[in-house]
């Protein structure tokens, strides 16, 4: 043992900084360095500490250590006698599963995040399918019509033999505190108000197009249009309750600034082109005048201030476009949005 350590630095004992740097000016760089000196005098100048640490190494002294425990695990399997294809077979065997793997995540206080479903087919392969919920939830009636959802993308194969279910990212819930009658109108309000529809749609969605395809709009501090609102996945994120009211009325269509083929001039053209259209305005409302975030350099924005109007043209649509004063580059007429 000590012709191993020896070699070994003296920041390998899990000394402190300091003490090291204190050795360090003495020429004492490595273990082996203090394995064959006096213990007495090196305990009177540095401390117990060195020579604890020193003899732990060495397993001369005993050293509690306290284990990590394993995060807890959640899976269940059945095994059947004969390989099945069907998928009302399939299924089945899913609804034997469901409740146990429920019951085991219940008994520990925990809620499914995500599942993965095992097929081990009879040539010896495996297809795993994964679904993800908007809501950790431990109540099977909730897991099995995104299992249904799944068995389209099954393929049995020669046969499947075994089918596992596993909970792979779990949560601790709150669990329910029972109620006495005093209290019995309070408790049918709570779970009424605790409505996991949407949390269940979002799910259902998201076993056919991922879960993390499905987004919610928050909003975002910032005047600049394009960048007031976030785009956060709904499945881990709360409808926004707090949207301020904008200076003005804002399209229900945003996209990116088109040009539009008009006069160069800050007041709205009678008379316009874009996307390969001739337009005539109707009527015009504003201006509206945004300045760009002088702290960012921003490339759609070195057109400089922009001046947004509404327009009304004479085939019905009312587009919001904006005259761009010029900056870093040229300005001009562009169109931003669609009212609809």
């Amino acid at each position: 043992m000590r012709s191993v350590l020896a070699p070994l630095p003296l920041a390998a004992l899990r000394l402190d900084d300091g003490l090291v740097a204190d050795l360090a000016r003495l020429g004492l760089h490595r273990i082996g360095d203090i394995i064959g000196m006096a213990r007495a005098p090196l305990a009177r100048r540095f401390g117990t500490a060195l020579m604890r640490r020193l003899d732990q190494a060495l397993g001369l002294e005993v050293e509690p250590v306290s284990p990590a425990r394993p995060p807890p695990g959640f899976a269940v399997r059945l095994t059947l006698p004969d390989p099945i294809g069907l998928a009302e077979d399939i299924m089945a065997g899913i609804d034997r599963l469901l409740p146990a793997l429920g019951a085991r995540l219940a008994a520990r206080g925990h809620g499914a995040w995500r599942i993965r479903l095992q097929l081990f087919r009879a040539d010896g392969t495996v297809q795993s399918l994964a679904i993800g919920l908007a809501q950790p939830t431990a109540d099977p009636a909730r897991l099995r019509p995104l299992m249904m959802l799944k068995l389209a993308e099954v393929d049995p194969g020669f046969g499947i033999d075994v089918i596992r279910l596993e909970a792979p990212q779990t949560e601790p819930v709150h669990a329910r505190q029972h109620r006495g009658h005093l209290d019995a109108a309070e408790a049918a309000a709570a779970r009424a108000g605790a409505d996991t529809a949407m949390a269940d749609l979002i799910a259902r969605l998201g076993a056919r197009i991922g879960i993390e395809a499905i987004t919610r709009l928050a909003p975002a501090e910032s005047h600049v249009p394009e960048k007031s609102a976030l785009v956060l996945p709904a499945a881990w994120s709360g409808p926004a309750t707090d949207w301020p009211a904008p200076r003005a009325p804002r399209p229900a269509l945003l996209f990116r600034p088109e040009p539009v083929l008009a006069a160069d001039d800050r007041m709205p053209p009678a008379r316009f082109r874009w996307r390969r259209r001739e337009l005539v305005t109707r009527a015009a409302t504003g201006p509206e005048r945004i300045a760009p975030e002088w702290w960012l350099d921003e490339p759609d924005w070195r057109s400089g201030t922009r001046d947004y109007w509404r327009i009304e043209v004479t085939s019905g649509e009312r587009l919001w476009l904006y005259h761009a004063h010029g900056g870093a580059v040229s300005g001009g007429w562009f169109c931003q949005g669609d009212f609809g």
